[in-house]
Order: structure tokens, then C-alpha cells, then sequence
């Protein structure tokens, strides 16, 4: 601290004498001359001084806070849950919650049955080694066996599957969705 601000007996002491007597360290800088808020806030904690006296009004009336007024009206906007009000606004941590609306029930055309019905001669299926571009590669069998083999059909244009097994692997979404709630139920 430069000489003008520096910190004295005489100023240590009247600082402690403002902030026994509850002067905040805005006023005491003001007081003092030469010397920030914040090197008083610095001083007063290296000397430890944390008790203050209370302003004495305000000691010798204990204060107590008015009585609250009941609310006249109800919330403008009552935080109900969504089974209380399907319409409401959702709030707080469910804001951004997908809110689903129950599909109705469609006609669905059958699922496609699993690859094993599927009747592929073994002598069609072929291994990673003989298949090519135009090949389907729909896996069948255990991979960790010899007798793992692919498909091996034709695949439509552009798509590494043939149409039976493209229908199982690219199913539309709301046929997914459906089987889901399936799954749930």
C-alpha cells in the first residue's frame, strides 16, 4: 500500500472503532480518506474482525417479518401434471418431453416371418468370400460356426438386401413404433 493509504496505528484503530459501530467498508473507506472499500474489506478480515454491532434501534426492537397476505386468486398458471389437464403447458424439467398421442389402430399387413422360414437351399447361401455387389447380404446362422453363410440373392439396385429381406430390415416407422407399444403392453 503506498504511503497516503498505508495502515497505521491510529487508522487500524479507528477502523475497528467504525467497524464495531456498524459502518459498512464503503463508509469507512470514505472515512479513513485514501483508501478503497475493498482494502478495508482486506484489512478487517486480516484482523479477524467479524462481529459487528447492530445499528442500536434496530437492537433494542427485535425484528419480525409483516404477517403474509393470503392469495386472493388462484395461480394463473397451476402446475398440475399432465394427467390433471392433457391440454396444459408442460413446465419445468418436462418441457421438452416428447408428448405422444395414441396412434389408431390400422389395419396392419402381416409381419415378414422370421429368416429361417425363408427357404434359401444351402448351396445358394455363400460365404464372405464368394459374395458379390449384386449379392444379398442378409446373415444366416451362428457367425462363429463353419456353416455361417449369407443369403446370397439377388439385391435390389442400391440396397445391400434382396426385397424379403429388405422388408425386415427397413421396416416403416410407424410400424416400429406400433410393434413397441407391443412390446410394452
Amino acid at each position: 500500500m503506498n504511503e497516503a493509504g498505508a495502515w497505521t496505528e491510529e487508522r487500524v484503530e479507528l477502523l475497528k472503532k467504525l467497524w464495531s459501530d456498524g459502518l459498512s467498508a464503503s463508509q469507512i473507506a470514505a472515512e479513513l480518506g485514501s483508501v478503497t472499500r475493498n482494502a478495508v474489506i482486506g484489512k478487517v478480515h486480516r484482523l479477524g474482525l467479524s462481529g459487528r454491532a447492530k445499528n442500536p434501534a434496530a437492537a433494542s426492537t427485535p425484528r419480525t417479518a409483516p404477517p403474509r397476505k393470503a392469495p386472493t386468486r388462484s395461480p394463473s398458471h397451476p402446475m398440475g401434471g399432465p394427467s390433471s389437464n392433457p391440454g396444459a403447458m408442460t413446465r419445468g424439467a418436462n418441457a421438452l418431453a416428447p408428448q405422444y398421442a395414441a396412434e389408431p389402430e390400422a389395419q396392419a399387413e402381416p409381419a415378414p416371418a422370421p429368416s429361417e422360414d425363408v427357404v434359401i437351399p444351402f448351396s445358394e447361401r455363400v460365404t464372405i468370400m464368394d459374395l458379390r455387389e449384386y449379392m444379398c447380404r442378409w446373415p444366416m446362422g451362428d457367425p462363429t460356426t463353419p456353416e455361417f453363410r449369407f443369403c446370397g440373392g439377388r439385391s435390389q439396385t442400391g440396397m445391400p438386401y434382396c426385397s424379403y429381406h429388405a422388408r425386415i430390415a427397413y421396416q416403416p416407422a410407424a410400424d416400429r413404433r406400433r410393434d413397441r407399444g407391443k412390446v410394452r403392453a
